[in-house]
């Protein structure tokens, strides 16, 4: 998953891009953003729940988390996890 070619898909689709990155149990409890968020993951395990949901993507899986939409990321292996975020911009 070549990160140019994500941004790139990503610019034209009208979101930023970055690269995160977490070490093994660390969570990110019930953020909220005032724009659409996009996940993409890279190497590990990482757990999402939004929506009344927990998802667990696949790597190269995008996940698209709506605006505004109290959500938690947990890294939920025993390794690091990477993933490409990005935010719709305004």
């Amino acid at each position: 998953m070549d990160y140019s070619t994500v941004k790139n898909d990503w610019q034209n689709r009208g979101f930023s891009c970055g690269i995160w990155t977490d070490s093994p149990g660390q969570v990110w409890a019930d953020y909220v953003h005032d724009t659409d968020e996009l996940i993409i993951l890279l190497e590990g395990d990482i757990e999402l729940s939004f929506q009344g949901k927990t998802f667990r993507p696949q790597v190269g899986e995008e996940v698209l988390i709506p605006a505004k939409e109290s959500h938690t990321v947990r890294n939920v292996g025993n390794t690091t996890s990477r993933w490409y975020y990005g935010y719709k911009r305004g």
